[in-house]
């Protein structure tokens, strides 16, 4: 699973769904580049994915990949779009546990380098997140 697409479903099978935060070292280079600050506040490189799979896990710690799709690999680049599922059971971004179950997607391109992510660029859908759990009007 050295290629970008085995990364990418790793990363949300190992580390997202599982809880596998170890991980984080083993598939990403030491000088790692994060170009997406998904939550406020969240620390650059390595640190920085640890922090946001702390706070995604604590927000919906049933959290499953739904599926992984739109594959498309080009050189060293590697892109996929991922639907994620949950239920809010604590903290998310300042807001209290809804109880409210959630689905929503994530855009994500990474550069490998050596069989380890180097870099990363993405988009979660926010929007709809934020719609489903009632904190901005749909």
């Amino acid at each position: 699973m050295a290629d970008g697409t085995g990364l990418i479903t790793r990363f949300y099978k190992e580390i997202i769904e599982g809880g596998n935060l170890s991980l984080i070292d083993e598939l990403s280079t030491d000088d790692y580049l994060d170009h997406e600050e998904a939550l406020p506040g969240q620390p650059p490189g390595k640190d920085g994915v640890r922090y946001f799979v702390d706070a995604i896990r604590t927000a919906f710690p049933d959290i499953r990949v739904k599926s992984i799709e739109a594959w498309l690999t080009d050189g060293n680049l590697e892109a996929s779009h991922v639907i994620l599922s949950g239920t809010h059971r604590g903290e998310m971004a300042g807001m209290p546990a809804t109880g409210k179950s959630v689905e929503f997607g994530t855009t994500d391109i990474i550069r490998v380098e050596d069989g380890k992510v180097a870099e990363h660029w993405g988009t979660t859908d926010n929007l709809a997140l934020m719609q489903q759990l009632g904190a901005i009007p749909a």
